[in-house]
């Protein structure tokens, strides 16, 4: 039995598809910013592996709440690995591209020196580190720009604001967009290969291919659409936010390969989305 925090979020509503007979946390029955909870949900399943598919996504909330999403992104985590070491059952844990500083244009290797620009990437930074030390079997799954049909994100954000007939979009911002649906296919996969070669265990990276701008994101969503919105190109000083985002988001994905799996196309991705929605041509 898969034991899966987090119920409503982008994945976990992805990993409920796949994955009728598991068991889905919800804060009400985990809540992260009590990790000693989380550990003891843990010790007292029946679970064969664990998927943290819970964290705290407020970027911008983290600059001013850091400790507390600390506890969340670093601690919860740490907790859980720890509790998963003990009963010798894999830990799939969700990171993310802000862990780097998102300098040059190279894509990111799950081994270049980490150095996040924000509270958000630091809180998320502590959890990859406890769950390292934690000594058990993991997998760190890093990943960016996650989109779906469920809850917030780019994809329905740019459907709502369609209608203005115009949006201004930033363009010197590069990463590549990910489905969750692709995202919980790799946990799922990831969990089961850890079960059977513990070697397996380490850090790496998901994102969708091929990279590009957010702007060129939401043109991209637009014509999937129908629809004929105009994208404005802006840099990131025309759309000034409380957390600092990494310019440079690209991700080398091609350690996959250890678990059979590639880079997926978020073109492939956006489309079933887009359909899911409604709102596709």
């Amino acid at each position: 039995m898969i034991l899966v925090f987090g119920e409503t979020g982008q994945v976990a509503q992805e990993l409920k598809r796949r994955l009728p007979d598991a068991t889905f946390l919800s804060r009400t029955h985990a809540d992260l910013s009590d990790p000693a909870a989380c550990a003891a949900a843990i010790r007292d399943s029946d679970a064969t592996a664990v998927i943290n598919a819970a964290a705290w996504t407020a970027v911008d909330k983290a600059e001013t709440e850091e400790a507390a999403a600390t506890v969340v992104n670093g601690d919860a985590p740490a907790a859980m690995a720890r509790a998963c070491a003990e009963k010798g059952i894999p830990f799939i844990h969700i990171s993310t591209d802000y862990v780097f500083d998102g300098s040059g244009t190279a894509p990111w290797t799950p081994s270049d020196a980490t150095g996040p620009i924000g509270a958000y990437g630091r809180s998320k930074l502590a959890g990859e580190q406890g769950v390292q030390a934690a000594g058990g079997t993991f997998a760190i799954l890093r990943t960016s720009w996650v989109f779906s049909a469920h809850g917030n994100n780019f994809v329905k954000t740019m459907l709502r604001l369609a209608e203005r007939g115009k949006v201004s979009v930033v363009e010197d911002q590069i990463g590549g967009p990910t489905a969750a649906a692709d995202i919980a296919d790799t946990c799922i996969a990831m969990a089961k290969a850890l079960q059977d070669d513990p070697s397996k265990s380490g850090i790496y990276h998901l994102s969708g291919g091929p990279d590009v701008s957010w702007a060129d994101f939401a043109s991209a969503i637009f014509d999937g659409a129908g629809l004929t919105t105009e994208v404005e190109y802006i840099p990131t000083s025309g759309y000034p936010t409380l957390g600092k985002r990494p310019a440079n988001s690209r991700m080398d994905c091609s350690d996959l390969a250890v678990f059979g799996l590639s880079r997926p196309d978020w073109r492939l991705g956006l489309k079933d989305v887009l359909t899911e929605l409604g709102a596709g041509k």
